[in-house]
């Protein structure tokens, strides 16, 4: 018996050196977003690739194959610490917040003497870098450094200047910009709005936000660095979070992969048997069911007006015997009146709680992370959204009859209690959730699978085996302006040949007609 110890040993050792050396650098500071690149660097792990993260999100625990080799200080606290106040300032221009907070700040990063000695080469060397794709592509200069693929990693569909980066094909008529909250089919407002915004997001954001990175990266690697433009085109891959079910039919090229729900692992499915005493007892017992509400990871709902807390005060107590669950950072900040129906906690293990039997439906801010973690426990919402991509994400499900919106500016006591009633009393927003959470869930290859698969392609046959031919091609190579161009002048020459020729037919019939006329005048 005590061989199979000692085989299973070996085996272990040689699929951790058959495996690949990984390096996996996710710099943005959102614990929501880290979600989805932990699971995405452990289940690498799982398949016996070693890897590095970088991040500021360290494990607790340790896990076979996973080191995190630097962990970032912290230079803007965001988990649970954003007011109603700041949470505003977001809604004001998003393309700017996302190239400033996500990109721009993120990068002086690059200045960390740690991350500077990620581009000296190892021995064992990397295979690959995996990073994230947002706004803060100036990490790319590591990969371009080592001269190794890099593989982007995206927890939302791609921003407005995103797809031009990886040869990603666009098309307007019938894909909305993610900053607007516009959905399939668009009118021709919409489709007009849709246009001049995504070009004033992809100018705005190259042009006038992030350009400062150029100068990070050579204060930091070197004045002969290229630009952060050029560097963030050697992507090789980008495994986006996203799923036909939930963002419709759009072109891809085969260098953007769908992983929608990688989060949503089974390690984090072993519903109920870890969770707290007191939370399990509390769930068991709601009999009549219960809400679970909550605003994400950052805004904190203890900040909000208190006219719209009386609200929820009001309109969750009228629900019992149904029960509500509400995440709430700092309980003692809540206006005194809490219904006796209500449980509050400044955690939860929310992927348990939404697949609890006795989970009636989901209150939410509509990030993409948590409402697809309810999509495939087929739970209705009702969606508030807040900022950023949460309006576009609230519109969608809306159209699929999963969730009822409310505007944050304009509810009332009376909007509430009408969604409350609907989301529990009418069958069609729970048999439209989970119809929608078979057809997220039926796919040939889970969403940790399909990652891994790809990451191995890229690394086994080049940085460019999936290249598209797009990124060697002008913009009006690729709106075919000059093959245009050229219909339109052999049309014009054609059209010039047909009038010349029918000009001098018409002329010379006509001097034909003169000449004929002059001979019966003189005859007579």
């Amino acid at each position: 018996m005590r061989v199979l110890p000692v085989i299973f040993l070996w085996l272990h050792y040689l699929s951790v050196c058959n495996g690949y050396r990984l390096l996996g650098i996710f710099p943005l500071q959102s614990k929501s977003h880290f979600g989805m690149f932990e699971q995405l660097m452990k289940g690498l792990a799982r398949k016996g690739h070693q890897v590095d993260i970088v991040s500021s999100f360290p494990l607790e625990k340790s896990y076979p194959n996973y080191t995190d080799l630097v962990t970032l200080p912290t230079t803007r606290e965001v988990v649970n610490k954003l007011s109603y106040a700041e949470m505003k300032i977001f809604t004001t221009n998003p393309t700017y917040v996302i190239g400033t907070l996500g990109g721009n700040e993120v990068c002086k990063h690059l200045g960390n003497t740690k991350i500077k000695e990620l581009a000296k080469q190892k021995n064992p060397s990397y295979d690959a870098i995996i990073v994230e794709v947002l706004a803060a592509q100036c990490f790319s200069i590591i990969a371009h450094i080592l001269k190794i693929p890099m593989i982007g990693v995206t927890t939302r569909t791609l921003y407005p200047w995103v797809p031009q980066i990886i040869g990603q094909p666009e098309n307007l008529a019938f894909v909305s910009n993610i900053n607007l909250d516009f959905t399939t089919p668009m009118n021709f407002w919409q489709r007009l709005c849709n246009v001049l915004r995504t070009l004033y997001d992809k100018w705005f954001f190259d042009y006038l936000t992030t350009r400062v990175q150029d100068k990070l990266i050579r204060e930091n690697f070197g004045p002969d660095m290229p630009s952060v433009r050029e560097i963030e085109r050697k992507l090789s891959l980008i495994l986006v979070n996203s799923h036909i079910t939930l963002d419709g039919i759009q072109p891809r090229t085969p260098a953007v992969v769908d992983v929608g729900g990688l989060h949503i692992h089974a390690e984090n499915q072993t519903c109920c048997t870890q969770l707290q005493p007191e939370l399990k007892k509390w769930m068991d017992d709601s009999k009549d069911g219960f809400i679970y509400f909550t605003f994400g990871s950052m805004v904190t709902i203890e900040t909000f007006p208190h006219e719209f807390l009386r609200i929820l005060y009001a309109s969750l107590g009228k629900i019992a015997p149904v029960r509500v669950l509400i995440k709430v950072t700092a309980p003692e900040k809540l206006p005194s009146g809490l219904p006796e129906n209500i449980h509050i906690s400044p955690w939860m293990p929310q992927l348990m709680v939404l697949r609890h039997s006795n989970i009636k439906a989901f209150i939410t801010h509509g990030g993409f992370m948590g409402t697809q973690e309810a999509i495939s426990c087929g739970v209705p919402m009702i969606g508030i959204p807040l900022f950023m991509d949460q309006f576009t994400n609230i519109n969608a499900y809306v159209v699929k009859n999963i969730t009822i919106r409310l505007d944050i500016n304009e509810i009332t006591e009376r909007s509430m209690d009408a969604a409350l009633n609907a989301i529990l009393k009418n069958p069609l927003y729970r048999e439209s959730a989970q119809n929608l959470s078979r057809q997220f869930l039926d796919r040939p290859m889970n969403a940790i699978d399909t990652a891994t698969y790809w990451i191995e392609y890229v690394i086994k046959y080049g940085e460019n085996s999936l290249r598209s031919p797009a990124m060697d091609m002008t913009w009006w190579q690729l709106s075919l302006v000059d093959v245009i161009l050229f219909l339109l002048f052999c049309a014009t020459i054609i059209i010039a040949v047909i009038v010349f020729i029918v000009q001098f037919i018409l002329k010379l019939k006509h001097k034909n007609s003169n000449t004929l006329y002059s001979k019966k005048f003189k005859a007579n």
